[in-house]
């Protein structure tokens, strides 16, 4: 197994149903980090083990983590299997046929898949006219009356979050009363709302709307502190720093670094995505984005809450050697992360990981 590539599960090794291990470090959402730990592997997950729980069977020399997630992914345009071995243990498909998205969600091998099903949008919206878009990936919606039906099919269809479409430069855009109608039907089914926001004036209206997550940090316009600082009480913004250019510098990345920096300054939740298959984005965890969202302030403790947005159960991640020093530059602990392997019960019995290579000054 090659360090920043997922763990190839079956074989024997499938039967075991709990393994004991340790690491030399461990962090979790909301307990932050500890250090040398013993922990126990089942198909729930990770945990500290007991004197009840198996001894370790052996030693990960490196540090183990939550499941990572990329909360922008087009798994029709992209291979899925690449994400994880890239190091994705979870994705969030923002626009596709949800019959195609709802077997991939049931394929082994693959990151676990959440999806939106189709992009909800105006007759002849955005991107209903684009050729990268796969029959049954667009739902175009008539008006308020209509909007009941289109969520009520996306749920049925096994949603488990809403997409809608404001890009008024790339066509016709749902109006108020729709995008309304569509938020409260989808809050009625218990399922949160992401947008694709571009254009003067569309983050604004994804506010006002009440919906919950924007598919990407608003880079249109420099929004005024006071929208930043409600959207920062009331929403998520899921990164996709990168696709400004990819990692050339452009105006668009610059107004969203700046509108994220004060989000997340804000106390706003910031979400790591990629827009997976839009453009040139490794497969797998982008250290590119990674880096651009060091620039928006956030240190590593920041970078992991926005990597673990999705709770994962029988896959974790490990990162082999060293974690980076807490004062590390950013670009330290984006190459660090990149090494993710994603790893499950049965990946915890056979052969020993390799040594990763040298990634600079760390401490044990």
């Amino acid at each position: 197994m090659t360090p920043g590539r997922a763990a190839a599960s079956g074989g024997a090794v499938g039967a075991a149903s709990a393994v004991g291990f340790s690491v030399d470090a461990r962090w979790e959402r909301g307990a932050g980090w500890s250090g040398p730990t013993a922990l126990l592997a089942t198909a729930r997950g990770v945990r500290p083990a007991t004197g009840a729980d198996p001894a370790p069977g052996r030693h990960l020399p490196g540090t183990v983590l939550p499941g990572l997630t990329d909360a922008h992914v087009h798994l029709a345009l992209v291979d899925p299997a690449a994400l994880r071995r890239g190091g994705l243990a979870a994705v969030d498909d923002l626009g596709g046929n949800p019959s195609v998205l709802a077997e991939l969600a049931r394929t082994p091998g693959l990151p676990a898949v959440r999806y939106a099903g189709a992009f909800l949008t105006a007759p002849g919206g955005y991107p209903s006219d684009r050729s990268w878009a796969p029959p049954g990936a667009v739902e175009e919606v008539a008006g308020a009356e209509r909007a009941v039906d289109a969520v009520d099919r996306q749920v049925a269809a096994g949603a488990s979050f809403l997409k809608v479409v404001l890009h008024p430069g790339a066509g016709p855009v749902l109006d108020d009363a729709t995008l309304v109608a569509i938020v409260a039907r989808a809050h009625t089914r218990g399922r949160p709302v992401v947008a694709h926001v571009e254009g003067a004036g569309q983050a604004r209206r994804a506010y006002e709307a009440r919906v919950d997550r924007l598919a990407h940090v608003p880079f249109s316009e420099r929004l005024p502190d006071d929208l930043v600082g409600a959207m920062a009480r009331t929403q998520q913004w899921i990164s996709t720093l990168d696709i400004h250019g990819w990692e050339s510098p452009t105006r668009e990345q610059d107004v969203a670094i700046d509108n994220l920096s004060r989000f997340a300054a804000a106390g706003g939740t910031v979400v790591y995505g990629t827009d997976q298959g839009n453009g040139p984005l490794p497969a797998g965890i982008d250290p590119r984005e990674l880096r651009a969202l060091g620039a928006a302030g956030l240190a590593a403790d920041g970078l992991l809450r926005a990597l673990t947005s999705t709770p994962t159960q029988a896959a974790f991640t490990f990162l082999p050697g060293p974690r980076p020093d807490p004062d590390a530059p950013p670009e330290t602990v984006a190459a660090w992360l990149a090494r993710a392997v994603v790893l499950t019960t049965p990946d915890l019995v056979g052969s020993p990981l390799p040594p990763p290579e040298p990634l600079g000054k760390a401490h044990p």
